[in-house]
């Protein structure tokens, strides 16, 4: 079953040993960045802290540090149990005859059951302020030292587009101004910043609504790199296999999941930017300063209760680590459909998301490796990819040491490495332009004489499995 709300998630995580209270008072401003830092790299439990200084409002961090809890977190036991029913979902070309529709009518209509369903009342309505807000309540992190102010971490922004009416979530950080307003970091190739420029366009003001601690699958899927016109509630539904429960605002036009913490309304002007940042980012550096839309609250509706989720990001591994890595084994056969020919994806964590990918393939034909290479680099999300290194098959691209053997035993560096330019992350500091730079590709796979090499090429050194078979069974002998 999935977890109602996040507190549910919360007793779960205690149940399990995977939750640490913390009593002791603690600073919102640096202090919990360091203790959460330290625990998350050691690989410790989730932390929610009681007692958070200047506020009633206790906090939870570090609840996705871990596989296992990031596991826990979408009901199963491993990444792959979602995959696999990820890889069952119809995509592509509709199948041709009357046959194959009628075959695929099942997985459509298992999928059309967890679309979102909007509810009269919910958890996050209990208390409604619309006098008197105040942001400076919620237990809002300065992480780092150069941190130009408190920022909501962890915020589920929903919008919706003026002409077709869909409705988007994102995870865009939120500088805190003052009582009512916060900035709004909007990357310009993310869905959140595609429904602005819509309002931006009809100069009309933009309705937002952000929630704070929804229940864990509903936050996760807010991470997700899913195209701009797909709901990630819809996913969340899928993933839950229970639609999510969501409910009307009561001072703009959004929906917002009902069992959440905390639910902040408003709107943002197109007309309006102001400075934001520096801010410490997932990069492991400070994103530099930027104009960004402003944010303003004219609603907070909320729990008599609440908790307020919040995460950290700097130097890698943190947080947002594990539940990069658990996206990419969701989606792994998203991918796959559209190139069948991959077997494999790994980023590491040293490339923060999108400096460095790394792929496996079963290559079929000369320059296969740079058609992969081409083709995930024009793949949504992918193309912010720095860097992709493609090798064959028989390399596991998780066991980086290998490919590093592999990869240099395998490239002449003139002939196999090749440039391309286009878009780039935000957070890129060293590309030429503001969003926009160069990207490179590896061909690190055995090369054919259809490519034009044509030297023989050397077998791999490997010992006999025969042998391998009699030392093993032997080892006790040899006194080692």
């Amino acid at each position: 079953m999935p977890f109602r709300d996040l507190r549910d998630f919360i007793r779960a995580l205690e149940a399990a040993g995977e939750l640490k209270r913390i009593q002791a008072e603690v600073d919102p401003e640096l202090e919990i960045t360091e203790i959460a830092s330290r625990v998350v790299k050691a690989g410790g439990p989730a932390l929610l802290f009681e007692k958070v200084g200047g506020s009633d409002v206790p906090l939870l961090i570090n609840a996705y540090g871990t596989d296992r809890r990031i596991a826990m977190a979408l009901g199963v036991e491993a990444m792959d149990e979602i995959a696999a029913r990820v890889e069952m979902i119809p995509a592509g070309p509709q199948p041709a005859g009357l046959i194959g529709k009628i075959k695929s009518i099942p997985k459509l209509m298992r999928l059309a059951d967890f679309f979102p369903r909007t509810v009269k009342n919910g958890p996050c309505k209990e208390v409604i302020e619309r006098e008197n807000i105040s942001l400076s309540r919620l237990p809002a992190l300065k992480c780092w030292p150069l941190d130009a102010g408190r920022f909501i971490t962890l915020p589920l922004v929903f919008t919706r587009h003026p002409a077709t009416g869909g409705q988007n979530c994102g995870i865009y950080r939120m500088q805190v101004y003052d009582d009512t307003t916060t900035g709004m970091h909007w990357h310009v190739h993310k869905g959140g910043a595609a429904h602005y420029r819509a309002y931006k366009e009809r100069n009309e003001r933009m309705p937002v609504a952000v929630a704070i601690g929804a229940d864990p699958v509903v936050t996760f899927c807010g991470a997700a790199p899913l195209p701009d016109d797909f709901d990630e509630m819809v996913l969340a539904g899928f993933i839950r296999k229970k639609p999510v429960d969501m409910v009307k605002c009561e001072t703009c036009e959004i929906e917002a999941p009902a069992n959440a913490e905390v639910v902040l309304e408003g709107y943002v002007d197109p007309e309006e930017s102001r400075p934001e940042g520096p801010f410490g980012d997932h990069t492991g550096f400070y994103s530099l300063p930027g104009e960004f839309p402003v944010f303003h609250v004219t609603c907070v509706t909320r729990r008599k209760d609440p908790i307020y989720h919040a995460t950290v990001v700097g130097v890698p591994p943190m947080e947002d680590c594990c539940i990069g890595r658990a996206v990419g084994r969701i989606f792994l056969p998203v991918i796959r459909k559209q190139l069948p020919e991959i077997i494999d994806i790994h980023m590491p964590f040293e490339g923060v998301f999108h400096n460095l990918v790394i792929v496996s393939i079963r290559k079929a034909y000369p320059g296969h490796a740079r058609k992969v290479m081409h083709a995930l680099w024009g793949l949504g999300q992918m193309m912010f990819t720095k860097v992709i290194v493609v090798v064959d098959d028989d390399v596991d691209v998780h066991d980086v040491s290998r490919v590093v053997w592999k990869v240099l035993n395998n490239i002449d560096p003139e002939r196999d490495i090749e440039f391309a330019h286009g878009p780039v992350d935000e957070l890129d500091h060293a590309s030429r332009l503001p969003r926009y730079g160069s990207k490179m590709g590896i061909d690190g796979t055995r090369k054919w004489k259809g490519e034009g090499f044509t030297r023989d090429w050397p077998d791999e050194i490997k010992m006999t499995p025969e042998v391998i078979e009699r030392v093993t069974r032997r080892w006790r002998e040899y006194g080692l």
